[in-house]
C-alpha cells in the first residue's frame, strides 16, 4: 500500500502543494501531534480520505483529488484533522487488537461462531464511536460546527455544482426528522438493522452529535485549555 501510494499519487510537501500541506501542520499543530503523518493526494472520482499506519514506517493521509474539488479549504482541513484523530487515539493499535481476539473466536469449537458474530457487532459499534471522536478533532480544529456539518452534507449528497445551495440547518432538522422516526419500536428495529454493519454512523447523525457536543462543556472546557496554551487556530 505504502509503495502504491509513492508510485500512483502526489506527496505533499512544503514545495508541492503547499497549501495543503500548511493545512495539515496547522491541524497537527492544533492537536498536538508532533510529527505530522504525511500527506499524499490520489487522483480518484470517489471523494474520500483515509489513514494508514504500518509498523515501522511512517503513518500517512491519503485525500482524493474529488473531495479536494468538492470540499472549501476550511472543510477539507477538517477532514484532516478527522484523519489525524484516528493516529491521535491510536484507533488502528485497537482495531487490529479486536480483529485477532475476533478471528481466534472463530477457533472456538461450536459456540465459536456465536462468539464471533457477537464480537463482530461489538466491533462495528466500537469503529462508529471511533469515528464520532474523530468527528470532535476535526471540530477542535475547526471550531465552528458549520464546518463539520457542511462537509458531512456534502459527503452525503454534495457537488461542486450545488455547494452554494446547501443549508446547515436544513441539514440538522433533517437528523431531527430522523430521529423522530426512528424513535417508534418499530423505527429502532429498521434503524438497528440498518445501522449495526455499517463503519460509519449515518451522516445525517454524525451532524446531530457535532452540532450537540459543539454546544457542550466539555468542548467549551477543551478551547478554554487551548486558548491557555497558545495552542488556538490562526484566523
Amino acid at each position: 500500500m505504502l509503495l502504491e501510494n509513492i508510485g500512483t499519487s502526489v506527496l505533499v510537501s512544503e514545495n508541492q502543494l503547499p497549501e495543503l500541506y500548511l493545512l495539515m501542520t496547522e491541524a497537527a499543530s492544533i492537536l498536538n501531534i508532533k510529527s505530522p503523518p504525511d500527506l499524499y493526494v490520489r487522483q480518484s472520482p470517489v471523494p474520500n480520505a483515509y489513514t494508514l499506519a504500518i509498523s515501522g514506517k511512517r503513518p500517512f493521509v491519503v485525500v482524493h483529488t474529488s473531495l479536494v474539488e468538492l470540499l472549501t479549504r476550511k472543510e477539507l482541513q477538517a477532514v484532516l484533522a478527522h484523519e489525524l484523530g484516528h493516529l491521535k487515539c491510536d484507533h488502528g493499535v485497537w482495531l487490529t487488537f479486536a480483529n485477532i481476539l475476533m478471528l481466534g473466536a472463530y477457533t472456538v469449537p461450536g459456540i465459536g461462531g456465536m462468539i464471533a458474530q457477537s464480537l463482530e457487532e461489538q466491533l462495528f459499534r466500537w469503529i462508529r464511536s471511533a469515528e464520532l471522536t474523530c468527528d470532535r478533532a476535526a471540530l477542535l480544529v475547526a471550531q465552528d460546527p458549520k464546518v463539520v456539518i457542511s462537509l458531512l452534507m456534502k459527503l452525503c449528497g454534495g457537488s461542486p455544482s450545488l455547494a452554494d445551495q446547501l443549508n446547515v440547518d436544513a441539514f440538522l432538522e433533517q437528523a431531527r426528522s430522523y430521529d423522530r422516526a426512528s424513535s417508534s419500536p418499530m423505527g429502532w428495529y429498521i434503524r438497528n438493522a440498518q445501522t449495526r454493519q455499517l463503519s460509519h454512523p449515518l451522516p445525517v447523525l454524525r451532524a446531530r452529535e457535532i452540532d450537540e457536543w459543539s454546544r457542550s462543556q466539555e468542548y467549551k472546557k477543551l478551547l478554554n485549555r487551548a486558548n491557555g496554551a497558545n495552542i488556538v487556530k490562526k484566523v
